[in-house]
């Protein structure tokens, strides 16, 4: 891959019906273009808990892949209510997800672990009432 590749899918706030569709497309476009499995999968899980917090919990947002030779790099930026307690919200378990979210089956809790835990360099910002900026870097060679 001489040049790298940037994808950009603006996500809509409790649009469940697409929900899942930029990380799918994140995941065919890295297996396209011959990256391993592992970086695959992890990537699908980093990019679709991503989006689904855009979803469920900030009303929309950026989700951006940016693909490189030896890393992918993704990151979501949002303008909703912001999360007060990063530490917190990084709780397995811990969630703020509407009951509509819940009786849908999402909202476990399990967004932001999951995201840190198969990122390599994993980084979140966020002010209440201003927004959260994610960025999960996943290497392809360890």
């Amino acid at each position: 891959m001489a040049e790298p590749v940037s994808l950009e899918y603006k996500i809509e706030g409790n649009d469940y019906m697409v929900a899942g569709a930029a990380s799918n497309n994140i995941k065919n476009t890295l297996k396209m273009l011959g990256i391993e499995s592992d970086v695959c999968r992890r990537a699908a899980v980093v990019t679709y808990e991503a989006e689904m917090n855009l979803v469920i919990h900030a009303g929309g947002g950026i989700l951006k892949a940016l693909i490189s030779e030896d890393k992918i790099e993704l990151c979501t930026v949002d303008e909703g209510p912001g999360i007060p307690d990063i530490g917190k919200a990084m709780t397995e378990g811990y969630t703020t997800a509407s009951d509509h979210a819940r009786e849908m089956g999402f909202g476990a809790g399990m967004g932001l672990p999951n995201i840190k835990r198969n990122s390599d360099v994993f980084e979140i910002e966020s002010t209440p009432g201003v927004g959260t900026q994610l960025k999960s870097t996943i290497l392809f060679q360890k």
